[in-house]
């Protein structure tokens, strides 16, 4: 398992990274519905990083490994919308939660090739 995320740890990283971005470039969206058209373009922007990062973070893994850890976009969106847009996080959410990161974790963990 550990060998598995040394060998593929920057693609992890990069694909947390990319994440993040999308995330924000998501979060930056819904921010622009109220006629805030430079959150809009800060959307775009983001979202688009998080696209370029995401294509470099192949280079550096393995598929199999990198593509199901965009899963994690789900968590960050909880987490962002819970302190940003003060949405509720029910135990219902939590629970999901805590399933994504450890399917991701042992799918970072599986890669023996």
């Amino acid at each position: 398992m550990i060998e598995s995320i040394k060998k593929n740890k920057t693609g992890i990283l990069l694909m947390c990274c990319s994440s993040v971005c999308v995330c924000l470039g998501q979060l930056f969206w819904k921010l622009s519905t109220g006629g805030q058209t430079s959150f809009l373009f800060v959307g775009f922007l983001l979202y688009g990083l998080g696209a370029l990062v995401m294509m470099v973070a192949y280079r550096f893994g393995s598929l199999s490994v990198l593509q199901p850890m965009l899963s994690l976009n789900y968590v960050f969106s909880i987490v962002l919308s819970a302190f940003v847009l003060k949405e509720t996080i029910t135990l219902l959410k939590c629970i999901g939660v805590l399933i994504i990161i450890s399917g991701v974790i042992l799918i970072a963990g599986g890669d023996e090739s």
